[in-house]
């Protein structure tokens, strides 16, 4: 029997985005912290998603610490898995996993390591980090639930750069011959990947009738917004028939100025203590707070 339980029914409140705001804010910080920590990491991709991850695990999905196991339970797979640091933070603010703990991004030995691992972390669902291989897992459990007749959704998260795979496609392709309306995919539409530009690289323009063309019912969304992300995620949950996808444009390294907009803060950087004390301070945190968060 389910002991899953949804708030995905329930109108955001001034209360609710509120609290989803202070979990965001949260995350980003936690982020900054674990990848100075680890001396490596990607911070620009994992500061322009923390929002989605907020409105995803602070409202709209069933899954929490005790339903891990709950076959009633929604899934959730961080297709970007690079963009670890940031679902280990809001892992950890909803306990899922030890605050401390999960700033040990990338040590030898830690569960926390550079893309989730589902034999140390469960709760991750599955292991992704190889791009669109994680959307094409989380296809094939939509599958599967909706083979069993069960009645939890699934949510993934895919990067923009992510697009450029031909995987993607397929599996998009998949979705919507199978009517796969328990499938909702969000994109992080920063505009950048590792290197440049999306289009300096390969251009993936008009990005929502690409997908509208595979069969999916497409919103467009800003990504930093919190109401506006609820409200979406609430309609994406009423399509029949088609999988849903929400293109939701964001801002690459957001809530850190000197790294908003950069795709030099894409990945494999190693944050000076003074950079990384300059980005907590940016995100509102005191000193106490920067010097606890970065003291190994």
């Amino acid at each position: 029997m389910s002991t899953a339980t949804s708030l995905r029914d329930d109108a955001a409140s001034p209360d609710l985005e509120t609290q989803i705001a202070e979990a965001a804010l949260f995350t980003r910080r936690h982020t900054i912290a674990s990848i100075y920590r680890a001396t490596s990491g990607h911070p620009g991709g994992a500061l322009s998603c923390a929002d989605i991850l907020a409105c995803l695990y602070g409202a709209e999905m069933n899954a929490w610490p005790a339903t891990i196991n709950d076959p009633g339970r929604d899934r959730f797979v961080l297709s970007k898995g690079h963009a670890c640091p940031t679902l280990y933070a809001i892992g950890a603010w909803h306990g899922f996993c030890d605050k401390t703990d999960a700033l040990t991004l990338r040590r030898l030995g830690s569960r926390f390591q550079g893309h989730p691992h589902v034999r140390d972390l469960p709760w991750v669902e599955t292991s992704t980090g190889s791009l669109g291989q994680g959307f094409s897992v989380a296809v094939g459990m939509a599958l599967g639930l909706k083979m069993q007749k069960l009645k939890p959704r699934v949510y993934t998260l895919l990067g923009d750069g992510e697009m450029q795979e031909g995987e993607v496609w397929e599996a998009a392709m998949c979705a919507a011959h199978h009517k796969l309306d328990n499938l909702c995919a969000i994109i992080d539409y920063n505009k950048m990947q590792s290197d440049a530009l999306n289009e300096d690289i390969c251009g993936i323009a008009p990005l929502a009738d690409k997908w509208r063309a595979f069969g999916w019912t497409v919103f467009e969304i800003d990504g930093h917004n919190i109401p506006e992300i609820l409200s979406t995620l609430h309609l994406a949950a009423s399509t029949r028939e088609r999988p849903s996808v929400l293109v939701a444009h964001t801002l690459k390294g957001k809530g850190v100025p000197y790294m908003e907009g950069s795709p030099a803060w894409h990945g494999s950087v190693k944050l000076s203590r003074e950079q990384a004390e300059t980005a907590l301070a940016a995100l509102g945190a005191e000193q106490d707070e920067i010097k606890e968060l970065l003291d190994v």
